[in-house]
């Protein structure tokens, strides 16, 4: 699957969450698309479909690729604890998503952006890499010449207020801190997370 960049609001449909964000378009049609509507009467799932859906939905919700995914769960299962769990933390810790996550970008999409754009750093080194897999206590921060960016100060200003728990972020500096992997009940994305790992142990 290569990166999805066309309507977002369609693909929240086909999950009906608003896995980009708030969305008006999925709050008036809270269906799957399609030219039948509500109308069609939609066959019952297998539990492959239902697995492999929920695999997409993790995909899509963080931008990640087939590849950089199951790349991932390879990493995931060869650590000691719960493989899921673990998996949802290596995408939580993904620079891109921390950014977002800090309020530095309104999006992970956008967030993707800044990071390949060379506008952040990682403990004041600039890192170009959306993917980079940040470690706890390595500090996350905006670059000195790209501070004054207004599509930052404005994301800062509506989002930089948010709390997560295995984040700190100090406003001024615009610098965030990634104190630790946070642990499950700490993510709030809808991801039945043992579904994927049930579709890539077959």
């Amino acid at each position: 699957m290569a990166r999805h960049r066309g309507p977002q609001s369609k693909i929240a449909r086909k999950f009906r969450e608003p896995i980009f964000g708030p969305d008006k378009y999925l709050e008036k049609k809270n269906y799957p698309p399609g030219m039948h509507g509500t109308s069609k009467k939609r066959a019952k799932q297998s539990e492959y479909a239902v697995q492999l859906q929920e695999k997409q939905k993790a995909k899509y919700t963080y931008g990640i690729l087939e590849r950089q995914f199951r790349k991932m769960f390879s990493v995931a299962s060869r650590k000691k604890g719960i493989t899921g769990e673990i998996l949802l933390q290596l995408c939580e810790a993904r620079l891109d998503n921390t950014v977002f996550r800090l309020g530095i970008a309104p999006t992970r999409r956008a967030a993707r952006q800044l990071v390949t754009h060379k506008h952040i750093t990682v403990n004041n080194e600039v890192v170009n890499i959306p993917s980079f897999i940040l470690k706890p206590g390595q500090l996350v921060g905006v670059r000195e010449k790209s501070k004054a960016l207004e599509t930052i100060n404005n994301s800062i200003s509506e989002n930089g207020s948010k709390k997560y728990p295995w984040l700190e972020f100090d406003i001024e500096k615009q610098t965030g801190v990634f104190l630790a992997n946070p642990e499950r009940n700490q993510i709030p994305e809808n991801i039945k997370e043992h579904l994927i790992v049930e579709l890539y142990s077959k």
